[in-house]
């Protein structure tokens, strides 16, 4: 069976199927080789409370850019302790960093497109690569709600850059049941998202939005839409 035809049974599989359901049958069916990687935004928080009740060693990692902002910092240390869990931290090359910004400057990714998308490249892409090594199922909490670079995204795909499975439990899910979801566990969030930050990436790559703005839209502000996206997650 190729690979496109084992994705297109998979999502026929999964096509009804609750995210707990979905995350426990790749657990059990591919052990160790399931990656989860969580920015800690409000969707990955779920996916995290979903670990913790499925009590399965997992992989959970983040990717420290930097650049991120203290409340991250505080999140990603709570909810540790919280869930009695090791999430893996990453770094960018030190090297790779240097260079960069020696060469164009700290605050590169203000000037063009292709300076934010190298800084992206350089602290989340690369990074991304060393932690999925050798994992063969990628788990992100990824919605289409949440941009129109985001709308073709599928429950399951192949994503070709890291050779892996890709899987988004959430997909369907919206915005409310995120945080019925939420306020029902108890789960802890970044303190920003009641501080108008529904998504929350890097410090000087994020603001707060207005109630009428799309979710999204406080992350690369200064670039059309169908721009914004780091590369980790590349739909169509």
């Amino acid at each position: 069976m190729s690979m496109k035809d084992k994705v297109a049974e998979l999502n026929r599989k999964f096509r009804n199927t609750p995210p707990e359901e979905i995350l426990l049958w790749f657990i059990t069916d591919f052990g160790d080789k399931v990656a989860f990687s969580t920015s800690l935004g409000a969707e990955d928080q779920v996916i995290t409370q979903m670990f913790a009740r499925i009590k399965k060693p997992i992989k959970i990692f983040t990717l420290d850019t930097g650049r991120l902002f203290q409340e991250t910092y505080d999140l990603l240390d709570l909810t540790q302790k919280k869930y009695g869990l090791t999430i893996e931290v990453y770094f960018p090359e030190t090297v790779n960093v240097e260079k960069m910004v020696r060469s164009k400057g700290i605050n590169l990714f203000y000037e063009s497109i292709e300076n934010r998308q190298q800084c992206c490249h350089i602290r989340k892409i690369e990074p991304l690569k060393r932690a999925l090594a050798g994992k063969e199922v990628w788990i992100t909490g990824m919605r289409k709600e949440q941009s129109v670079t985001r709308s073709y995204a599928d429950l399951i795909s192949w994503d070709p850059a890291n050779e892996v499975i890709k899987v988004n439990p959430l997909i369907r899910w919206s915005v409310e049941q995120v945080w019925e979801y939420i306020n029902t566990w108890n789960i802890p969030v970044n303190d920003l998202h009641a501080k108008g930050y529904p998504s929350i990436g890097c410090s000087p790559c994020t603001r707060a939005v207005k109630p009428e703005e799309d979710l999204r839209s406080g992350r690369w502000w200064w670039e059309l839409p169908e721009f914004k996206e780091c590369g980790l997650h590349k739909t169509h």
